[in-house]
């Protein structure tokens, strides 16, 4: 079998099967609504699942591209396997070299999914097209072993040594990334590694590619390379340079420091120069303090401030990382940048008779700012807050909560891992017999938002299926991106 064309379209079929089923996962279970004139429900959720599925069926065209473009005067076989090791590579490195868009934060591109979803997928895409180097380089050893000449360090050709050197620095990216915490490297020096190496590794592999010259050969295939490797560095400046200079022309001030029970602090920035920041309650933005925008020193954390106040805004972070573990340390006055908001987590304007939140530790800070917004709005409709913490000590805006009972129309259940022992309310986990006690007869018409530890998430995903709630009223936001 050695029609190279045969080879050709069995790698695209290998891509659909297996990332396929990845991009699957980044399939919206929720839906959008927007500020103005909100459509039917069916109809909101069908546009989201439109834009979704274009967004995903674009990505499988774009990195099957190169693979398809080689059915354009196909050069003589050699070898079906050889031909397909050659195929599934040129499919692995379209896909890592489509990273520097998945990780752009367009948010037309991350509207449908929610950010964290996105990135998500970029982590488990990443290990897929990385096996697809990684295969294109047995596949051909394996089918060719007089190739294993060329890796002689004396006689190997240039485009041989870069294209061994990049496939080291993808693994640098991979090993760094999966075993950040173990190797010690704290988050902006991995972040250094992850987003320089890879681009070391993306160029020195396309640079392969073109050296090898027997797969570029045509004007076609060659200008499509140059166009992908074109676009994929328009990426990276946004992102490094337009996204950064953004931010910079448009700074903030911490104004003020404030201490939270749970080891959290809130972190008052007043916009200077300009209006600030509009979002929606549940939104997040990615934060530089003391740095420059362009230092790449930037975290991300949820607002905690009611999306109707308009200027400053609130963040309230909890002592967890590296970072976080001195941002109470933050002196006012310092100069901060925010690249936002971002997020789809988010309960704007939704026509639900009421809403059920779960919280799990600094989980609850997006939810205050759906709970301040409320409040601001004087939006009487129910809410039930389930709200997981350690200890009563360790329960953040637990005086807040008292007090919001005045302005809205809550009910706060307080779980506690380790109560007091005067305590009389519930303690353990939130549990699916738990929130039965409490969530009311029109359960199956409420919104439910979950936000906490991944641990919690998911235990939180078993127990509303044990309630058989809706899954397209069930929204949750993960801040564990790496």
């Amino acid at each position: 079998m050695r029609d190279p064309v045969t080879a050709y379209l069995f790698a695209p079929v290998i891509i659909y099967l297996v990332a396929g089923q990845v991009a699957a996962t980044a399939q919206p279970t929720i839906e959008v609504v927007g500020y103005h004139n909100p459509l039917p429900r069916t109809v909101k959720m069908h546009m989201r699942y439109l834009r979704s599925t274009f967004w995903i069926g674009l990505y499988f065209i774009v990195a099957a591209a190169p693979v398809l473009a080689m059915l354009i005067e196909p050069p003589p076989g050699r070898g079906f396997w050889r031909e397909f090791g050659v195929a599934i590579g040129f499919a692995g490195l379209s896909m890592m070299g489509l990273q520097f868009f998945i990780t752009g934060r367009f948010k037309n591109l991350t509207a449908p999914y929610g950010i964290d979803v996105v990135y998500h997928f970029h982590r488990n895409i990443s290990l897929i097209a990385f096996g697809f180097i990684l295969l294109h380089a047995v596949v051909l050893l394996v089918a060719s072993p007089d190739l294993l000449l060329l890796l002689h360090p004396a006689s190997a050709p240039w485009w041989m040594v870069v294209g061994v050197i990049g496939l080291v620095a993808f693994v640098v990216v991979i090993i760094s990334s999966l075993y950040r915490q173990p190797l010690g490297l704290n988050y902006e020096l991995w972040r250094l590694i992850h987003g320089n190496v890879s681009l070391v590794a993306v160029v020195l592999s396309v640079a392969h590619v073109v050296g090898v010259g027997f797969y570029t050969e045509t004007p076609v295939k060659l200008g499509l390379w140059l166009v992908m490797v074109a676009a994929w560095a328009l990426a990276l400046v946004y992102v490094r340079v337009c996204k950064s200079f953004m931010s910079w022309r448009r700074p903030y001030i911490v104004e003020e420091v404030r201490p939270e029970p749970g080891r959290s602090w809130t972190l008052r920035l007043r916009p200077d120069g300009h209006d600030g920041m509009e979002f929606k309650s549940g939104q997040f933005a990615w934060l530089t303090l003391g740095k420059s925008p362009f230092a790449i020193r930037e975290h991300p954390f949820s607002f905690s401030s009611s999306a109707m106040e308009r200027g400053w805004v609130e963040m309230t972070i909890k002592e967890l990382g590296d970072f976080t573990s001195q941002i109470g340390q933050t002196a006012p006055g310092t100069r901060a940048y925010l690249d936002g908001p971002y997020g789809s987590f988010i309960m704007e304007e939704r026509d639900a008779p009421g809403f059920c939140f779960i919280a799990g530790g600094v989980g609850i800070s997006p939810i205050m700012s759906m709970l301040r917004a409320m409040a601001d709005r004087h939006d009487q409709r129910p809410v039930l807050l389930f709200y997981g913490s350690k200890d009563w000590d360790n329960t953040t805006f637990r005086e807040e909560l008292e007090t919001l009972q005045e302005r809205l129309n809550i009910r706060v259940v307080h779980v506690l891992g380790k109560p007091p022992p005067q305590w009389k309310g519930e303690k353990g986990r939130i549990t699916a017999e738990l929130m039965a006690r409490y969530l009311p007869e029109n359960r199956m018409q409420l919104e439910y938002f979950i936000c906490g530890p991944v641990p919690m998430q998911k235990f939180m995903r078993k127990v509303v299926d044990r309630l058989g709630l809706p899954p397209q009223n069930i929204h949750s936001e993960s801040f564990n991106f790496v």
